[in-house]
């Protein structure tokens, strides 16, 4: 699994780079000599307070105050040699440049300690991540995977779409899913889906049953939600279901709400839209018994890639919708690995870096053949 997040790192004050740390002490040395040699009339003192303002936007405040105490000693130096210490110039400079090294001191003592704590609520974002989505396989039985999640929040790895395998008997099973809302107030909602897919995956022997059974349980979870939440009635959990058997050249799947896969095969991508798509979970009222079956052609060498909404709905500049058939048949024929990769670029400089929301992309190919030639056509059925 690929997690698109990079934890911010305090900074180390002494282990800034010294091609950094040389520029304020190359300025202080710069301008002292440079004051040594002008005119009585010139005074460039007082644009020694440039070397300390410089160091807080690459060191912390310790290396901060130290450029500062090297800006004054240059200072003092200056002071002897025009006029001495009880100048009222040289004072008022003296004076000036130590205010501003403990401004600037204070300025990057806070902001190493905000980023610190920004590093660690990123670290635990992180772990969070790692137990709510579990890295997948690279291979699960006779599959290829490969998967990204690219989080909508700049200071969170979480967020409101999952994914999950489970290698139940001879078949593999997927779900792909998008809680309404985005970032941390969509958790929740995540893990309860994902906690009841990897077990109800192993007791069920069909996929509407399956799906039947995770609606059950997102309606479970949205009635334990506090009375004041106004909008209780409108939290769903969009979600496509997969099942691949191990024999036979075939796929099922269950479309709850959710964007149609895309297959891949022989350099050609086909939309797999459902004639009967089922309602997101959570709102399994409005058609009972709803959870139809779509079974398709899934042979050795087709990739399917899956997907949420945040992918298709980034817009770029001129507010268009990142275009994902068009662009992934450019890469028809890449692995899947490196098909998640072009479209995790290519979607990040669509959008100039800023998602609207969460976006997940999901690769699956089948890399040996079944052991049956049985073959099915689409169509729906009611049963897996």
């Amino acid at each position: 699994m690929h997690i698109r997040q990079h934890l911010a790192r305090p900074r180390q004050p002494w282990r800034s780079r010294p091609a950094l740390v040389a520029i304020p002490l190359v300025l202080i040395v710069a301008i002292t000599l440079a004051d040594i040699h002008s005119p009585e009339s010139v005074h460039l003192g007082p644009l020694l307070v440039v070397a300390p303002a410089l160091t807080t936007s690459f060191g912390g405040y310790l290396l901060t105050g130290l450029i500062g105490a090297l800006a004054l000693g240059a200072q003092v130096l200056l002071a002897l040699l025009h006029g001495g210490m009880t100048a009222p110039n040289h004072i008022s400079q003296l004076i000036a440049l130590t205010i501003l090294t403990a401004f600037c001191m204070v300025v990057c003592f806070f902001r190493d300690r905000r980023e610190a704590e920004l590093a660690q609520v990123r670290s635990v974002s992180e772990a969070a991540q790692r137990a709510l989505l579990r890295p997948l396989p690279d291979h699960l039985g006779g599959l290829h995977i490969a998967s990204s999640y690219l989080a909508a929040e700049k200071e969170a790895c979480i967020g409101g779409d999952l994914y999950a395998v489970a290698r139940t008997g001879d078949r593999t099973r997927v779900i792909v899913g998008d809680v309404r809302g985005k970032g941390l107030a969509a958790i929740g909602e995540a893990a309860t889906l994902l906690g009841s897919f990897q077990e109800a995956a192993h007791h069920h022997p069909t996929l509407s049953a399956l799906a039947e059974a995770l609606d059950r349980s997102v309606c479970r979870y949205l009635t334990e939600f506090p009375e004041a939440d106004g909008e209780v009635q409108e939290h769903f959990i969009t979600a496509l279901l997969l099942e691949i058997p191990e024999h036979g050249p075939v796929a099922r799947v269950v479309h709850c709400g959710h964007p149609p896969p895309f297959l891949i095969r022989q350099g050609n991508v086909v939309s797999l839209t459902s004639p009967r798509p089922a309602p997101p979970l959570g709102m399994s009222g409005l058609r009972p018994g709803a959870y139809d079956t779509h079974a398709f052609s899934f042979r050795p060498g087709d990739t399917l890639l899956l997907y949420t909404d945040g992918v298709v709905e980034a817009r770029d500049s001129s507010r268009a919708f990142y275009p994902l058939e068009e662009r992934i048949a450019q890469w028809a024929r890449c692995g899947p690995r490196a098909l998640v990769q072009h479209v995790e670029q290519d979607l990040l400089a669509h959008a100039d870096g800023a998602l609207g929301d969460d976006a997940a992309l999901l690769a699956i190919r089948r890399t040996t053949a079944p052991h049956s030639g049985l073959h099915l056509s689409h169509r729906v059925h009611g049963a897996a």
